[in-house]
Order: structure tokens, then C-alpha cells, then sequence
């Protein structure tokens, strides 16, 4: 990866759940942190702002992310919004789910054009495969969704739930933990996943 811009001033708003915030993670890195850690490393350092929060599910991060991100903003800064949720949203509630799949998929297009509206490129990481196989079913069914919407509104999206399901490593580390969180060794493979759109994303827009 080429040196570019080492003293820029780059802004990165990481918002979502408790896979953004690395919940799980013995190292205390997660995905972003790992991200950021690559960046620095390839010449192009950025300000990592992460604004993941356990059990959040889109309803949550819709209420919020605009006046998190809002503070954490500078006049001339580079700037960029990375959003992940879905997982919290599969989770039974009652006699359905925490959100309905049709309301994720209308708050993930709610967020894409406000965060259009801010100015803020946007990069969006699918949800995460778990241990429970009913909950991954929906999981799959939302992040097939949510790939169609992001193609629709032309934001990157990285779908990551297929690869990791049919990956040991992270699914060891699932069932071995808390039935949704991985260790170290999971999020350097998440992070592997996003690394390739990431760059290209980050470079470009």
C-alpha cells in the first residue's frame, strides 16, 4: 500500500454495535482498531473514532450516530463514516425480533442518505455470523438485504457473514466464548475481510 498523506488530518467515525466496539476481543483492538493499526503502519495514519455500543441495534445507532459523530467533526478534516450493524436487530424479542428486517433495512437507507447529506462518505460492514443456526438464517436473509440496498445507493459494502460462517477459526472462537463475540484470532480475520474494500474506499473518495 502507498505512503499517502501522512499528516493529513483524517477522520474516521466507526459506528455500530458491539462488534465495532471489539466486545470480546482479549487484545482490546476489535476490527478497528486493527484497521487503524494498518493504516499507521501503510503511511496513511487516521483518527479513529469508535462509537460502537453493546446491544445496539439500528433503531439505537439511528438515534444517535448523528450527534456523536457532530462533536468529533473538524473544519478541513478528511472525513468518513463506517457503519455496522444487523445482529442485535436478528435477536428474538417476543413473538418476532428486536427490529423487524423491514425496518433495518429502511434505517440503513435512512442513515446512507443522511450521512450523503453531511457529506460523509460512507462504507458499510455486514453483520457477523453467531452460534445459534435459527438466528443466522435471519442474519443471512438481512445481510443479503442490505447488500441490495447498498448497491442501490452506491455505498461500499462488505458482506462478511457467508466467509465467516464457513471459517473454523471464528466459529470456534463464537461457541467458545459467548455464543456471538469472537477472540483476537476472529477479528483479525474480520479484519482481513474488510481491509481490501476499506483501502480502496479510504483512498478514493
Amino acid at each position: 500500500m502507498p505512503v499517502v498523506g501522512p499528516n493529513a488530518d483524517r477522520r474516521i467515525f466507526f459506528v455500530g454495535d458491539s462488534y465495532v466496539a471489539g466486545v470480546g476481543d482479549p487484545e482490546h483492538r476489535g476490527w478497528v482498531g486493527r484497521l487503524a493499526e494498518r493504516a499507521q503502519r501503510a503511511g496513511a495514519p487516521i483518527t479513529a473514532y469508535n462509537l460502537g455500543v453493546r446491544r445496539d441495534t439500528s433503531d439505537d445507532i439511528c438515534r444517535r450516530w448523528t450527534d456523536e459523530v457532530a462533536v468529533r467533526r473538524g473544519a478541513g478534516a478528511q472525513e468518513r463514516l463506517v457503519v455496522s450493524f444487523g445482529v442485535n436487530d436478528t435477536s428474538r424479542f417476543g413473538h418476532g425480533t428486536r427490529v423487524a428486517a423491514e425496518r433495518s433495512v429502511a434505517n440503513l437507507r435512512t442513515l446512507l442518505g443522511d450521512a450523503a447529506t453531511a457529506r460523509l462518505p460512507a462504507l458499510v460492514v455486514g453483520p457477523p455470523p453467531v452460534a445459534d443456526r435459527a438466528q443466522n438464517r435471519r442474519i443471512a436473509a438481512l445481510d443479503e438485504r442490505f447488500g441490495r440496498t447498498c448497491a442501490e445507493t452506491r455505498a461500499p459494502y462488505v458482506a462478511v457473514f457467508a466467509a465467516l460462517r464457513s471459517e473454523p477459526r471464528w466459529m470456534d472462537e463464537v461457541s467458545a466464548g459467548d455464543g456471538s463475540h469472537p477472540a483476537a484470532a476472529g477479528y483479525g480475520l474480520l479484519t482481513d475481510l474488510v481491509e481490501p474494500v476499506w483501502w480502496e474506499w479510504l483512498l478514493t473518495c
